[in-house]
């Protein structure tokens, strides 16, 4: 398998580069072979290894988990929004990381964006801090006992990171 290290890709490479051409010519077939064939060869070295689904049923209650959460968070958000706007009050928490993978940080912060009314700033450069910043932030701890009660130990687990 090592001439050919990502065969998915290489299918791909084959199949949209005959769909681009609109042609099934011997020429566009032998150089979509070769670009199926160096092209995942000279990138297979760059390649990062993510960490594997460890729970993949738990990665689906995730994603109804949070679904519900931006749902809900969009009607508290709106009520802000349309209130006074004097009674908001934003502000900026670090939320101290436990997970320790790229993707499984990754994750967490689009989930964080992705919940209205929260939206992720930065990470930290040794990766365990979080910079996110609150529409409405009333109690930090509790926002931060939030995000890592409800989206970053579910990450951990599904992650097994």
């Amino acid at each position: 398998m090592a001439f050919f290290p990502m065969p998915f890709h290489s299918i791909l490479l084959f199949v949209v580069w005959l769909l681009l051409n609109n042609s099934i010519h011997p020429g566009h077939i032998l150089l979509a072979a070769f670009f199926a064939i160096s092209i995942p060869l000279l990138v297979n070295s760059m390649r990062d290894e993510h960490p594997k689904l460890k729970k993949p049923w738990l990665a689906v209650r995730y994603f109804f988990l949070v679904l519900g959460d931006i749902l809900k968070a969009n009607f508290q958000v709106a009520l802000l929004v349309v209130g006074p706007l004097r009674k908001l009050e934003p502000g900026f928490i670090a939320v101290p990381l436990e997970v320790s993978s790229d993707v499984g940080i990754t994750l967490l912060a689009s989930t964080v964006s992705l919940t209205p009314g929260t939206v992720s700033a930065e990470v930290s450069e040794d990766k365990k801090w979080l910079y996110v910043h609150a529409l409405h932030l009333t109690d930090e701890q509790e926002l931060i006992n939030e995000i890592k009660q409800r989206y970053e130990r579910p990450i951990k687990e599904i992650l097994g990171c």
